[in-house]
Parts: C-alpha cells; structure tokens; sequence
C-alpha cells in the first residue's frame, strides 16, 4: 500500500470515527428512550445498607438532572443489579451488563475486589466500570475502561496516620482492620505512613466483615499496651468494636478512618464513640454551597434525614455520569474518552471535579479532621479527648 493510500485510510478511518460519535450524540438527542446506566451493588447481604444509601443518592441527583432538562431532553436512569458486593455475583453482573446494548455505562461494584474481579470483563467489552467507591489504588490500573472519583487509599491512609501520630500525638499504635482486600492495603499504607512519622505499631488484627464478638481480639489488644486504637473499618463495625473495647476497659484514644463517617455510626456506637477521632472527605458543616445544597435537597427528599458521605458519594457519581454521557453521547467508547474531557464538575467531595487522566482519578478532595463531641461529629479544636 503507498504512503498516499495510508494516509487516505487513516483520514477516513477518522472521518468514521467523528461521524460515528456525532451520530451518537445525534442518536442520543433524537431518541425518547431513557439513558441507562447499570449499577453492580449490595442490595442484600452484610453491605446492603450501602447499597440504599447509594439509591438515595442517585435518585436525588436524578430529580435534579431532570429538573434542569435531562441529557439533551432526555431522561437519564439505571437499572441496579444485586451483587452483595460478592465477586462471583459481580462478574455475573458485568457479563449481562457488556452484552446488554442499553447500557452505556456501568456504576460500582461497592468494594474494590468485587469491582476488580469484574474489571478483566468491562474492558473487553469496552464499557466503562465507574468505580466511584473503590479506594485500592490498583483499581483504575485495570485498564483505560475503569474510572474513580473514590479517593485512593495511597492518598487518604497517610492523612489518618498524620491525624493520628502528629496531630494527636499517639506513639504506639495497635490497628484493626477489616480482613479484606481493601482493609489489608489500608493498613500496609497506614502502618508505612505512622512508622515514617515515628509511631511503634504494637499489634494489627484482622476480623471478617461478618464479625460480631470482638472481646478476644480486644483482649490482646489491650494486652499489647497501646496509646491508641486504629479502626479501618466501616460504620457498622466499627461502632460494635468502638461499643467492645470499652466494655472490656480499653480508655485509649480511638481514631477511625472515613469510612466510618455517617450518622449511623454516632446512632449504633452511643456513648462509646464519643471522643472518637475521624478524617473525613465529607462533613456537611462545611459551608461550601455545593455541599449546603446537597444536604439541603437530600432533607427535602427523605423527610429531613441527614444526609451522609455514602450518600454523598452516590450523588457525585451520578452527576458525573451525566457530565460524561452529555459529552459521549451513547457511544460506550465515547463515553470513556469524554471522562478526559469533563471539567470541573459540581462535586460535593472535590467542590469542582476533574479528573487526572493518568491515574483516572479525582484529585483534590478535602480533608476534615473531626471528633465526637455530645454525639455529634464536630471539627477537632486541637484539645485533648
């Protein structure tokens, strides 16, 4: 073939490529249908709970995409498959979603290995996987179909170990984390950023999330003498060893990583959690007005319930969904390549979103260190628990 002939070929084959995803914005303009997202999440199972508050949250952005108009006038929705934030199901989940045509793009899983086992399928099928709550930094390497507005634990773990070691000034550490792939990679990050800051790790335990006696870990916890207590965990558990480890006579600081943060975890703790540390991406005291309005409509919505960062999370997610869908159209590799080119998007986490294309993440999320104070979440004022 001559060099005029390959270069005629590439023109065209350009050509193609524009005029495809002009039809598709076209299409997508035309069309009455609604725009489907799919959603792989826990409905059911120990992480159900997530997987409500992540509905509430996707329905709230929803009422306001269409109130403002929808996607070109259309309206934008999803269909949620329950997975139980189980690997098994999640791989089950992303064979029918990629061979579904409807589908443009895919939110979830929940967890980082349940949305990693699925990966190897979405990029295949060449449709995106949102993973807007996967924090293990390996999950964005999956390939260039996989997307984050989760913060990376290598990113958020080194910020609880400078609360912990040089804010409060804890020395020696006992950490219990979650025995999953996402609590195991918290911890390495975290027991790698205390010990750069000069803190003695004392004891790490590992529990499953199923786990509801903690007394014979507490047990050696206490027995290893330390000065603080590490939770990475969720609000739920966490709660339950915040409620043990005073039970068997554990006084020590306790400092928690976000994922705790939710007023479920100050309602099932009680007056175990009060005096608890946490670092947080969301706290609704802060004025921005991308946070005031979120929590403003999610109280008009549900009732006056208030809202929390799972929530939060899910609402963010489909707002983004929406950016990237009126840049793509319904063209599903349109639709990876418009991620590249959403810019600063109203974002209760980030407060204007944009990604970083080499990492496929959000960066610049804010950090608020808080404490427990009268049952309530409050931003620390430096003073001693």
């Amino acid at each position: 073939m001559s060099n005029i002939d390959r270069r005629t070929l590439v023109k065209g084959s350009l050509a193609a490529l524009m005029a495809g995803a002009a039809f598709s914005r076209a299409a997508l303009a035309q069309s009455s249908e609604p725009i489907l997202l799919g959603v792989s999440g826990p409905l059911t199972g120990p992480n159900a709970q997530y997987g409500t508050q992540w509905k509430q949250g996707f329905d709230l952005a929803l009422d306001e995409i269409e109130a403002a108009g929808g996607i070109n006038g259309r309206k934008l929705a999803y269909n949620f498959e329950d997975s139980q934030s189980d690997p098994r199901q999640s791989v089950a989940i992303a064979q029918k979603f990629v061979s579904d045509p409807r589908i443009v793009m895919e939110l979830g899983d929940f967890s980082s290995p349940a949305s990693m086992a699925a990966s190897p399928i979405y990029q295949r099928g060449g449709l995106v996987q949102f993973g807007f709550t996967n924090s293990h930094p390996d999950f964005t390497k999956g390939g260039d179909f996989m997307w984050s507005t989760s913060v990376s634990q290598a990113d958020e773990q080194p910020l609880l170990a400078a609360y912990a070691v040089k804010r409060l000034g804890l020395k020696k550490l006992a950490v219990l984390h979650l025995n999953t792939d996402w609590g195991r990679t918290s911890r390495d990050y975290f027991v790698k950023a205390a010990k750069e800051h000069g803190a003695e790790i004392a004891v790490t335990e590992g529990y499953i999330a199923e786990e509801r006696d903690f007394r014979s870990t507490l047990v050696r916890v206490r027995d290893a003498n330390p000065d603080g207590l590490i939770l990475i965990s969720y609000y739920s558990d966490g709660a339950l060893i915040a409620r043990q480890a005073r039970q068997v006579g554990l006084k020590q600081v306790i400092c928690a990583a976000s994922s705790v943060y939710s007023p479920k975890f100050l309602e099932l703790g009680g007056e175990a959690v009060e005096d608890v540390h946490v670092g947080t991406r969301y706290f609704p005291e802060d004025p921005r007005p991308e946070v005031q309005t979120f929590i403003a409509g999610f109280k008009k919505k549900y009732n006056g319930v208030e809202p929390d960062a799972f929530n939060a999370y899910a609402y963010d997610a489909m707002n983004m969904a929406a950016a990237v869908v009126r840049i793509g159209g319904a063209d599903r590799r349109a639709i990876r390549d418009a991620f590249t080119k959403v810019k600063d998007v109203s974002s209760v986490i980030f407060g204007k979103a944009t990604f970083d294309v080499e990492s496929r993440r959000v960066k610049g999320a804010m950090n608020a260190e808080l404490v427990v104070r009268k049952g309530q979440f409050a931003l620390w004022d430096g003073k001693p628990t």
